[in-house]
């Protein structure tokens, strides 16, 4: 009888310490209990966005800046050619790698073309309404309420 009991006790305590003795020593665990695959994981080649073109930068954002400006198909066909010819110009520049100087330059006379081409152009309201929608980051330009001063009882 003490023989059965010490034998189930011999085989419950190996069956008890295996998978400790397999966590410490085994191949499918590494440092700190992690399990490492057998095989290894190959990452897949993410695929590079390409650059997108001036006319789709334009064409995002055309429906943001008609609404924000409130232009019609005329105008808004208009302003989408201007700047799809100076984003296309912009887009070169910096193909060409000039250094800082240059670069600046170059963009601060592409965008002086862009603002006397847009200014004559659009009618005056529209444009200056293009100029706060720029200046604004591209956010809607919100009317200013007047406030109506109450007037004080006599």
């Amino acid at each position: 009888m003490k023989k059965i009991i010490n034998l189930f006790v011999f085989v419950i305590l190996f069956f008890g310490m295996t998978p400790v003795l397999q966590a410490q020593y085994s191949s499918t665990y590494g440092a700190n209990g992690r399990t490492r695959r057998l095989a290894p994981q190959t990452q897949e080649p993410r695929e590079k966005a390409e650059p997108m073109t001036a006319d789709q930068m334009v064409a995002t954002e055309m429906p943001k800046l008609a609404e924000a400006i409130d232009l019609n198909e005329f105008e808004q066909a208009i302003v989408t050619a201007i700047l799809t010819k100076y984003v296309q110009q912009r887009i070169e520049a910096q193909i060409l790698n000039l250094g800082p100087e240059k670069t600046r330059e170059v963009f601060e006379n592409i965008l002086r073309k862009q603002d006397e081409e847009l200014k004559v152009s659009l009618p005056e309201e529209k444009y200056k309404a293009f100029v706060e929608y720029q200046e604004n980051g591209g956010k809607k330009v919100k009317a200013k309420k007047k406030k109506k001063k109450k007037s004080e009882p006599k």
